[in-house]
């Protein structure tokens, strides 16, 4: 048997391998592309054939597929092609779909993709030869029915991208603040020092820290909900430029109505199907509310980097769960390496929001944005890694982490901006020349105020207790 058979498309011959269920188009993008080697995550193929389930739905309920026109199917053939879309949703034939991301701009190289291997795999479904040329179920004709890439394929990273945010990165997110939160009940009784400008400041609980963190974490998830919610108009229905060309006037809203019982997200219809077609606004949108999770992200995780330094010539407040030997050359050396792995991410989701904010910005003219292919794969790439490093990071890191008592104890009593709290009883300037002094003569404020019996004794106590000065007094 040959390793190739030979396909056919509108630009003449091509050579395919012999058992692929694609044709000639995909085929074409395989060649003209070999560029990264990059596929289109699985993520965004599974959606695609979703949205090709859904406009299969709709256009047998609008009695297009089985109507008069050309190459009408039977009922059985309409099963066969939702079954075939059905399959590529579920991630069946996932080797089927080799493009690589830096293809044609509208992503219509993958949508033929897809397009071939479900009209190929329900041929198959029904007994026939998927290697007759003369396609039964035809994928542009049946599979492609009343739809465009410019429209279809927005649609599929619209809805890649919401299931990813819901399935994935909002629990995620939410693991993570149940456990800092969690940590923040159990440490609510251990008083540390502050810190402002990384200098000594008034005392605060650890647990009153670690509840803002948990905090942050709660607002990310809010905001990951937000960047859901920039993506659920979906462009389905617009075809070619927005007017809707060869598809029925329902098509739209009714594609949307499936996708959102099968995802379990409000997908509607486009308020405007020439902006939903021309920009991508909307995914620009979601990801700079991922760019702002990855920013809360890196600032939680370098903190904690913060806090666990040392053993013993860093603050060392909290205790990291030693996971690996942290160098070649220093023997018993432990990192932060959890830390430093969700840092990491955090830049490239950064990063990765330029790519987003150019591509919507100059990749727009007119009724397309040409810079789609790579805005899925980038966005869908920010909430994987999101999604991982923030599990990875509770299971490793958070879980185990252990509270240092004995060090915020120790760093409470030797701050100077214990002083503060005598700023009522004796005025700014001369609680100031007290820090200066204790400073300079390598004293406490109690020890000092003690000496120079500067409060009485009673006075002075409750002044200087730690867990007074972490709430506001009446």
């Amino acid at each position: 048997m040959s390793d190739f058979r030979t396909e056919h498309d509108s630009m003449g011959d091509v050579q395919v391998p012999s058992q692929a269920y694609y044709g000639a188009q995909t085929q074409r993008a395989v060649d003209n592309f070999p560029i990264s080697g990059w596929r289109l995550p699985k993520e965004m193929i599974r959606a695609m054939g979703l949205v090709k389930y859904a406009a299969g739905v709709a256009n047998r309920d609008l009695g297009k597929l089985t109507g008069t026109g050309k190459n009408p199917l039977n009922d059985e053939q309409v099963v066969a092609l939702l079954q075939a879309a059905k399959d590529i949703s579920a991630g069946n034939l996932e080797d089927e779909f080799p493009i690589d991301v830096f293809q044609t701009g509208s992503g219509t190289s993958s949508n033929m993709n897809v397009n071939e291997v479900i009209s190929n795999r329900a041929i198959e479904i029904m007994g026939g030869d998927r290697f007759d040329e003369k396609k039964s179920i035809h994928p542009n004709d049946h599979i492609n029915m009343g739809q465009s890439t410019n429209d279809t394929f927005p649609t599929a990273i619209h809805v890649a991208v919401g299931i990813e945010i819901k399935n994935s990165l909002i629990p995620a997110l939410e693991k993570f603040k149940t456990s800092l939160q969690k940590k923040a009940e159990l440490w609510d009784k251990i008083i540390k020092i502050g810190r402002t400008h990384l200098a000594d400041a008034t005392p605060l609980r650890l647990g009153q820290e670690f509840g803002a963190f948990a905090r942050q974490v709660e607002l990310s998830f809010k905001r990951a909900e937000k960047a859901i919610k920039a993506v659920l108009e979906l462009p389905v229905g617009g075809t070619a430029v927005g007017s809707g060309i060869n598809t029925h006037p329902e098509f739209g809203s009714r594609v949307a109505a499936v996708l959102a019982a099968e995802t379990g997200l409000d997908f509607i219809d486009a308020v405007n199907h020439f902006e939903a077609n021309a920009q991508r606004d909307g995914l620009v949108e979601c990801h700079g509310q991922l760019k702002a999770i990855a920013t809360t992200l890196f600032n939680v995780s370098n903190n904690l980097r913060w806090l666990g330094s040392g053993p013993r010539c860093g603050f060392y407040e909290v205790k990291m769960p030693d996971l690996q030997p942290g160098s070649s050359i220093m023997p018993g050396k432990v990192n932060p390496v959890m830390c430093e792995s969700m840092m990491q991410v955090a830049t490239r989701v950064i990063g990765n929001d330029s790519t987003i904010t150019m591509a919507g910005a100059t990749g727009g003219q007119f009724q397309l944005n040409i810079m789609m292919p790579v805005m899925g794969q980038t966005t869908l790439e920010s909430i994987m890694l999101l999604s991982n490093v923030t599990n990875a990071f509770v299971d490793f890191c958070i879980e185990n982490m252990e509270a240092n008592e004995e060090a915020c104890n120790a760093a409470v009593e030797k701050s100077l901006s214990m002083v503060t709290s005598l700023n009522p009883h004796i005025g700014y300037e001369k609680a100031s020349a007290l820090a200066k002094e204790a400073f300079k003569s390598g004293k406490t404020i109690r020890e000092l105020c003690t000496e120079q019996n500067i409060l009485p004794e009673e006075t002075l106590r409750e002044a200087l207790d730690p867990f007074s000065m972490t709430e506001p007094q009446a």
